[in-house]
């Protein structure tokens, strides 16, 4: 985050259920204390092979058949989509990284809060919280929320 005029907001999206939870808690404490959101997508190797999209479309599935980079380009661009038309000052970045939290703990270097899921697509069902969420609120430079799906 750059300008210290708006409350800065990270938000880790990965197109899952849970980072849309994080988006939609995101917008809300944006809308609350006027703030900004920047949204930061993580690709690394392999794709994963399916994502759902947001907006439910067969049409929007995205298949390995793509890369790992256009895959978050897609679901990222989707999001910020969604977050504009709610009204939300957003902006992102695409980062290639193995390391999810690292890229998104530099995105917060600057910023005011960050919003995580509680879990991403590579999570194991059981664990109620995920190893990117644990690592971003063990190092963040400053408060973390982490949003959950209804019923987990």
């Amino acid at each position: 985050m750059t300008s210290h005029s708006l409350f800065g907001i990270v938000v880790g999206f990965d197109g899952s259920e849970h980072s849309q939870a994080a988006l939609n808690l995101a917008m809300e404490e944006a809308r609350l204390r006027g703030g900004r959101l920047h949204l930061v997508t993580v690709w690394s190797r392999p794709a994963l092979t399916w994502y759902p999209t947001m907006l439910g479309s067969a049409e929007g599935q995205i298949f390995a058949a793509d890369s790992p980079e256009r895959v978050a380009e897609t679901v990222q661009a989707e999001a910020l989509m969604i977050a504009r038309r709610e009204g939300a000052d957003a902006t992102g970045e695409v980062v290639h990284s193995d390391s999810p939290a690292s890229a998104i703990l530099d995105a917060a270097r600057d910023a005011d809060l960050v919003v995580v899921g509680s879990r991403g697509h590579g999570g194991f069902a059981g664990l109620h919280l995920g190893s990117v969420s644990h690592q971003v609120i063990s190092h963040a430079p400053c408060p973390v929320l982490v949003a959950r799906t209804r019923g987990s």
